[in-house]
């Protein structure tokens, strides 16, 4: 019940008892029906609630509750407190399944186990609230009823929602660590295509070819011979 005090009829029943507002200021400050503060005043209604008071409580002042006592028309406005409570947070259980859905549960572990392998075992019992028995059961397929467990989706099942589902799936991909897969093969650099050996005068010309023997023809010596015609008897 928003903007209404605490303990709507005990305030009620102290506004009745000490102030001179109408039944419709009252009721409008406690959201409560006029006829029912009326029964308040009658004694028909919260005939046993000890009345509490607002001004003590902090919730009314008394200079709001002299103001409507003057003013018929005034609406009493309720106080802010200064107190800042905390909310109390609920510590996270194991999600409640109903007991429709339960025979389902161990279709939708075989589910999660063969499509999101990457899921862990917390992650499994959190989506669909099973036990680490009943999934290590599954996983090994030592469970009393598993051939006869076929995969089912959880969310289509009821078991949890699509948020819930992804939101675990992709923070076990955070998790995982990157896996570099193979593309085959790939274009060779362009430095490597480009880059040539400087050229050398020996790639352009050859090389130089070895020194060939000196024929004896190419030192012909016309003395020598001669010298040697000579000494020839020709038969005179």
């Amino acid at each position: 019940m928003s903007n209404a005090p605490l303990m709507p009829k005990a305030t009620a029943v102290w506004l009745v008892e000490n102030t001179s507002l109408t039944f419709e200021q009252i009721a409008e400050f406690c959201k409560l029906h006029p006829l029912e503060v009326k029964g308040i005043a009658d004694g028909e209604v919260a005939a046993g609630i000890r009345g509490h008071d607002p001004i003590t409580s902090g919730q009314l002042s008394r200079d709001e509750i002299a103001t409507g006592e003057r003013d018929s028309a005034h609406q009493l406005r309720l106080l802010v407190s200064k107190v800042v409570v905390p909310e109390v947070k609920k510590a996270r259980g194991p999600r409640y399944t109903p007991l429709s859905r339960r025979q389902d549960r161990p279709n939708a572990i075989l589910w999660l186990v063969r499509n999101h392998p990457e899921l862990k075992d917390a992650q499994i019992m959190r989506l669909v609230g099973t036990t680490k028995a009943t999934l290590k059961a599954i996983r090994e397929r030592t469970h009393w009823n598993s051939p006869a467990l076929t995969p089912m989706d959880p969310v289509t099942l009821g078991l949890c929602s699509q948020i819930d589902l992804d939101f675990e799936v992709n923070r076990a991909a955070k998790d995982r660590p990157a896996v570099i897969e193979d593309q085959g093969q790939t274009l060779v650099p362009a430095a490597l295509t480009t880059h040539r050996e400087p050229v050398t005068s020996e790639e352009v010309f050859g090389k130089p070819s070895a020194p060939q023997p000196v024929d004896e023809e190419d030192n012909f010596d016309a003395d020598r011979v001669f010298s040697r015609l000579k000494d020839v008897d020709f038969g005179e």
